[in-house]
């Protein structure tokens, strides 16, 4: 609709942005002056305790005398350290997506036979209804993938005969259903964004019951459906790291707080979704890929630290890249002095990534890791604890296995999605209360005028 507005009508719309920049201004000073916490985040930037959960329990600092302390990252699924979990799965070399789905749904490892079942039902909600994606997805076109998945899913309600049932019994069903569908979702929005905005040709693979989530998603983007074990089982692997980080996550929680009112799965869901595009999210991994592009270009020699320094320092004070003055994928809003997820990927992604030619990208990622906490310090003379978190490696292995951008988003929200369902049934089961924290209201008092009189 932009694209064709009128000059006419883009002037109205500046005129009315300036009424709005004339009238309204909060100073963000007055944030600590009167205690709120913006961002819930404390002054020493942990995060606000808003709930209780045995999903996940993400830590990245220990609290010594009441001081926040900078510690290694550890993440626990259920209980269940991540690392060791990683490990289990890659010394029986099988996939392992599937199975962390089940435990963080019920809270137990799956027995063969119990996995064996629910890659079953999985594979019986692989399809789309009949006609959706004709009706839903190929008649409405999206440019962003993200936005028609959300769309997709908000419109799934219409297809659901029982949709506003919050019995544990529906959610649970409704939850496996959204997670079996959504790479289905995915690859065929991607296919009809290249057709209708790319101008190239689309094609639709139908999934192959007895595949694996990542296999289906690497046979199902794949023009010859080819792809090898490893680069499946590196998506996988990828999977599993993306797959829930706790409840305070902005996702998880704008799922919980939809949960909270007691609105049906797919609107909870579906403001997931619309959370993860965000840059500041799930959307930051594509903005590590364009991050690079900028830095091998304003790079001569990237075995070079002072030059790499140099344009990190350009980085900072807005003067390359973007502008925005952030380094992407450093920095975590709890992990401090590792996230271990992205020294999982790194480890695991390095053999593909050099035989695939991309090895020099990862090693140009790999000093941003080491150089950028350097050079802050060395700007802002400050000593911070910054580390890199999973966005910086994830799109770079996103494009090592030949996925396309466009792509790099949404496969983080099918691989959280078995997060957000389990959340939603922990907040529906046992939350209790709608959320509804408070807002300090500025507006001083005033009277009502007359249109006649202003």
């Amino acid at each position: 609709m932009a694209l064709h507005m009128s000059y006419e009508k883009q002037q109205a719309i500046n005129r009315l942005c300036e009424q709005f920049r004339k009238y309204n201004f909060i100073d963000p000073s007055d944030c600590e002056k009167l205690g709120v916490k913006r961002g819930l985040r404390n002054a020493d930037n942990t995060g606000v305790l808003a709930g209780l959960t045995l999903i996940c329990d993400v830590v990245g600092y220990d609290m010594v005398d009441g001081v926040k302390t900078p510690a290694e990252g550890k993440l626990y699924y259920r209980g269940i350290d991540l690392e060791d979990f990683v490990q289990g799965i890659l010394a029986q070399d099988r996939y392992g997506f599937e199975e962390l789905s089940y435990l963080l749904l019920f809270g137990i490892l799956p027995t063969a036979r119990q996995l064996e079942g629910f890659c079953d039902t999985l594979a019986d909600f692989r399809d789309l209804p009949p006609y959706f994606v004709e009706d839903m997805i190929m008649k409405a076109p999206s440019p962003n993938v993200m936005n028609k998945l959300a769309r997709s899913i908000l419109a799934m309600y219409s297809y659901d005969d029982n949709a506003d049932d919050v019995s544990m019994e529906n959610v649970m069903r409704q939850c496996i259903e959204l997670i079996a569908c959504t790479p289905t979702i995915i690859t065929n929005a991607y296919q009809v964004k290249r057709r209708q905005y790319d101008k190239k040709s689309m094609y639709f693979h139908m999934p192959k019951r007895g595949m694996s989530t990542a296999q289906t998603i690497m046979r199902t983007i794949r023009p010859d459906k080819r792809f090898t074990e490893e680069e499946a089982k590196l998506l996988d692997l990828c999977m599993i790291l993306m797959a829930e980080h706790g409840g305070g996550n902005n996702s998880t929680f704008a799922c919980r707080v939809l949960s909270s009112s007691g609105t049906d799965t797919y609107a909870a869901i579906s403001a997931a979704v619309g959370s993860l595009k965000g840059f500041r999210h799930g959307g930051a991994n594509i903005k590590v890929v364009e991050m690079l592009e900028y830095m091998k270009e304003g790079i001569a020699d990237y075995g070079d630290d002072g030059q790499i320094k140099d344009f990190l320092a350009k980085l900072i004070r807005r003067e390359a890249g973007d502008k925005s003055g952030l380094i992407y994928g450093i920095g975590h809003a709890v992990y401090t002095k590792s996230d271990p997820r992205a020294q999982i990927l790194k480890t695991h992604a390095e053999k593909l990534a050099v035989e695939k030619g991309f090895g020099d990208d990862l090693r140009l990622l790999q000093k941003v890791e080491e150089l950028t906490p350097v050079v802050f310090g060395e700007l802002k003379g400050i000593d911070k604890n910054l580390c890199a978190n999973v966005d910086l490696y994830s799109g770079l292995v996103f494009k090592t296995l030949g996925i396309p951008e466009d792509l790099f988003t949404p496969l983080f929200a099918a691989s959280r999605m078995p997060g957000w369902c389990a959340h939603r049934l922990e907040e529906l089961m046992f939350g209790g209360r709608i959320m509804r924290p408070a807002y300090k209201a500025l507006s001083e008092k005033r009277a009502y005028v007359p249109i006649e009189n202003r």
